[in-house]
């Protein structure tokens, strides 16, 4: 079955190891494959990558989108390291990452690591209110 991604004027999404961007109409398309598809909503960039919980995000990314992820996964594991120790209360999220990447669902990884931000954003706003 193929998958439907509907694109905004103007919308990328990544292909593979390619950057495609839609042109000026809403465009419909119907793709069929393994080849990792990361639409523009879910990329980081890496300069976007500014807190200890989206760099595990972005090693998460570059894991999915890589024909190896095995070279990523040193630094993976160090932040990640990182993390918990600076927040032990990370870890369920960590370990929902894990099983995924573990399992080879990375798309379903980086999801889990989209909640890890959110847990992150909660986490300094309550410091930034203190």
């Amino acid at each position: 079955m193929a998958l439907k991604v509907e694109l905004k004027p103007g919308e990328r999404f990544i292909l593979g190891d390619s950057v495609i961007t839609n042109d000026d109409q809403r465009t419909r398309l119907f793709i069929e494959g393994d080849t990792p598809i990361l639409r523009e909503k879910d990329i980081l960039r890496t300069s976007d990558a500014d807190t200890p919980c989206k760099r595990v995000y972005l090693l998460v990314q570059m894991m999915y989108l890589s024909a190896d992820p095995r070279p990523h996964h040193e630094l993976y594991f160090q932040i990640v390291k990182d993390v918990i120790e600076a927040a032990p209360s990370t870890h369920p999220y960590i370990d929902a990452i894990n099983n995924k990447i573990l399992t080879g669902e990375m798309y379903k990884a980086l999801k889990e690591a989209k909640k890890l931000i959110e847990y992150e954003r909660g986490l300094l706003e309550n410091v930034k209110s203190s």
